[in-house]
């Protein structure tokens, strides 16, 4: 699912700067920032979307399981995980004006599109339902931070909380015999 949220950011992000710019020369690739050796691990002249943490989102946890019946069978499911991802998204240009030019375009596009839907967005699987965009705003100490755990020299960059992927493992946690019938005796004393 973490693969199916972020590839729907990145095709929604291409399909803007191609509109945008008129050419699709420029693309935006779902990639590691740094490779092991320092070295940018995306090409020049491009952009990179990738996921630099993994928060579970404790306000929205659910703790019961879920119960459905399937086949005639009362199936215990255990509950979703509910994911915030931390979306660094960077701008490896020769040019500095350009590399700006094109992190100006991440953000006015994720300001216009601050929620996607799988209602409005038919390439958005309807099993992850709905993504919110969230900018994060970084200290100069935190962005240096974030460079350092990369493994890389900074460049001009964003970075978005994106809420809420979830996540249920489909096998079944019990299967139980549906009720099918509810009776109650009364005994006097």
């Amino acid at each position: 699912m973490l693969d199916i949220a972020l590839q729907f950011l990145v095709d929604e992000l291409n399909t803007c700067l191609t509109t945008k710019t008129g050419s699709d020369s420029v693309r935006v690739a779902m990639d590691k920032v740094v490779e092991h050796d320092g070295k940018y691990a995306f090409a020049a002249e491009s952009l990179c979307a990738s996921i630099i943490n993994i928060e579970e989102d404790r306000i929205f946890k659910e703790h019961l399981p879920e119960y459905a019946t399937i086949n005639n069978q009362h199936v215990v499911l255990e509950p979703e995980l509910r994911l915030n991802l931390y979306i660094l998204i960077a701008a490896n240009f020769k040019h500095y004006d350009q590399a700006l030019k094109y992190i100006s375009y991440v953000l006015t596009f994720f300001q216009a599109h601050p929620l996607f839907t799988s209602d409005e967005y038919p390439a958005l699987t309807p099993t992850i339902g709905r993504l919110t965009m969230e900018l994060q705003s970084l200290s100069f100490e935190q962005l240096n931070q974030v460079w350092a755990f990369v493994g890389g020299k900074q460049l001009p960059s964003v970075i978005y909380k994106v809420r809420m992927v979830a996540l249920q493992d489909k096998a079944q946690a019990a299967i139980q015999p549906p009720l099918t019938t509810i009776s109650t005796s009364i005994h006097g004393r």
